[in-house]
């Protein structure tokens, strides 16, 4: 992972594929592995914000297998 670009709210990165596939399994796990109850104490954000970057990493990856 190369940083290109910093502020003080957003970061731009340039992601191998399997950086990608590893953020994507982390997550999965994330999202499927921990009780409702307590998701968003332990993991600091709502289940719903991570399974919607789940599903954008999702996306990319398919993108790039289709290149």
């Amino acid at each position: 992972m190369d940083l290109l670009s910093v502020t003080k709210s957003n970061a731009d990165i340039n992601i191998t594929e399997n950086e990608l596939l590893i953020l994507n399994s982390a997550l999965n796990e994330v999202c499927n592995g921990i009780d409702i109850a307590e998701f968003e104490t332990r993991i600091g954000s709502e289940r719903d914000e991570v399974a919607a970057l789940l599903s954008k990493i999702g996306s990319i990856l398919d993108q790039m297998s289709s290149c």
